[in-house]
């Protein structure tokens, strides 16, 4: 490794920490605010979204068979389907169309 590998690593470490120790250390009442409230209540899913959302779509071999995967799972859930059989009927539509349709 050269040095400038460790400034990085260095640098990375402390903005990793600044973006954690700082929220602790400088908020100390509970936030009143309520669209803060709501934007810190919805920042999980939409970081899982937008991590699983790509891994879905390009982990078929056909990006057609990844949408209509994603489809069939954003219907099924909307019913109100468990995870098993949400995750079954999607992984049912990708054989299918990968077997017989593309």
């Amino acid at each position: 490794m050269t040095n400038n590998t460790y400034i990085y690593i260095l640098i990375m470490a402390a903005v990793s920490f600044t973006i954690r120790a700082l929220p602790v250390t400088l908020i100390k009442k509970p936030i009143k605010n309520q669209f803060i409230q709501s934007f810190l209540y919805y920042v999980p899913y939409v970081t899982l979204a937008v991590m699983t959302f790509p891994a879905i779509i390009h982990a078929t071999q056909s990006i057609y068979s990844g949408i209509a995967a994603f489809i069939v799972g954003v219907f099924t859930a909307w019913k109100g389907w468990d995870l098993f059989k949400v995750a079954s009927s999607c992984c049912l539509i990708v054989l299918i169309l990968e077997l017989f349709l593309i």
